[in-house]
Parts: C-alpha cells; sequence; structure tokens
C-alpha cells in the first residue's frame, strides 16, 4: 500500500459483529472526509505477525481512532480484551519516542459511555476522548469533528452531511455487491475500502 502519512488514519477498534455498523460508519466517515482507512485486517502476510503489522501501520499514520469500548469479560475465559488499550498504547508511545516526525501523530479516543474510561483506564485522562453511545451516526459525527479539528482541513463535510451519504451508500452496497459478484457478508476490509472509494468518485461532493 502506497504510504500517505498525513491522510492515513490508524483505526484500532473491535471486530466483532455487534460493534460492526459502528466500525463501517467509521471507515466510510475518514474516506468521506478525504483521508485513508488503515487497520489490521487489511493485511493476510502470513509471514508477518499480527504485532509487526499493527507497528508498521501506525509508523505510517499520523493519525489514530482507538475505541475502548470492549471491555467486558469474555464469557469464556472471564478475563477482559486488551488488545485496543494496548494498541492505543503503542500509538502514543510512538508519538512520544518515534522523533520529529511522529510526534505530530494526534488520535481520538473512543468508548460508549463518557468517563467510563476513568474507571480502567484513568492514565489516558488529557487526551480527546468521546463517547458515541454505541450509535453509528453519533461516531460519525465525533470522528468527524475530530478530523475537521485535528487536521484543520476545511472542505470536511458535517456530520449530517456525511451521515445521509453513509445511508445512501448503504442502501447501494446490495447492488454494487451484485455487481461485483460477491455477498456483502463476504466483504473484506479491503473489499470494503476499496467498494467506498469507487462509490466516492461518482458521488462527490
Amino acid at each position: 500500500m502506497l504510504v500517505q502519512y498525513e491522510d492515513n488514519v490508524f483505526i484500532n477498534c473491535p471486530f466483532d459483529q455487534e460493534y460492526k455498523p459502528i466500525f463501517d460508519a467509521i471507515v466510510f466517515t475518514v474516506y468521506d472526509a478525504g483521508f485513508v482507512a488503515r487497520c489490521a485486517l487489511e493485511i493476510s502476510d502470513a509471514t508477518q505477525n499480527r504485532f509487526e503489522k499493527i507497528v508498521k501501520i501506525i509508523s505510517e499514520s499520523k493519525y489514530g481512532i482507538h475505541d475502548i469500548s470492549r471491555t467486558e469479560l469474555d464469557p469464556i475465559n472471564s478475563l477482559p480484551r486488551f488488545n485496543m488499550p494496548l494498541e492505543l498504547g503503542l500509538f502514543l508511545g510512538c508519538r512520544k519516542f518515534g522523533g520529529r516526525k511522529h510526534s505530530m501523530k494526534v488520535c481520538v479516543i473512543l468508548d460508549k459511555e463518557a468517563y467510563r474510561y476513568q474507571k480502567f483506564v484513568s492514565d489516558i485522562a488529557g487526551q480527546d476522548i468521546f463517547s458515541h453511545d454505541n450509535d453509528p451516526r453519533k461516531a460519525v459525527e465525533k470522528v468527524r469533528n475530530w478530523l475537521r479539528t485535528a487536521s484543520k482541513r476545511a472542505n470536511i463535510p458535517g456530520g449530517a452531511k456525511i451521515c445521509e451519504r453513509y445511508t445512501a451508500f448503504e442502501k447501494d452496497l446490495p447492488m454494487i455487491c451484485k455487481a461485483l459478484n460477491i455477498e456483502t457478508r463476504e466483504l473484506t476490509f479491503v473489499d470494503f475500502t476499496h467498494v467506498i472509494t469507487e462509490w466516492l468518485k461518482v458521488h462527490t461532493i
């Protein structure tokens, strides 16, 4: 993948089915705002372990979106998921110790409830932390507003407009998938981002 540091947005979030509506909405928002979404799902190289993949993507991304809303105990192991806090720590560590280029990194932290983070990861107080209430539309608005503030780019559509466009994209998605001979449920992250970029070429603002 062509490295575009100033445009790349690393997305660190849950990948379960329950979270997927929020994840898909965030990915669309990133592209509609003129950026490129990056996450561990983009690489399927078996010679590279997951940690190395994440480190590489973080090193290639100026921006980071970190959702720490999945802290519940796993029903099988009775242990919490620590992947998201770990990747957030990697991003913050890269900003702190990665040299001049990485010192300009910026990130936003999302959770499902306001101030909930104070109960399990209070050391991140002082970062940009916003609640989406498990609502994709709120996630769109929070991410859009953060990208506008962090990047200073004036051509980013408003949150309501992006939500409107995402609704239109969702309606078109089954037809697009049919033309590509692929089931909507089969879309990989690479497929999904390709479909978004092609749709945006036609539906310019």
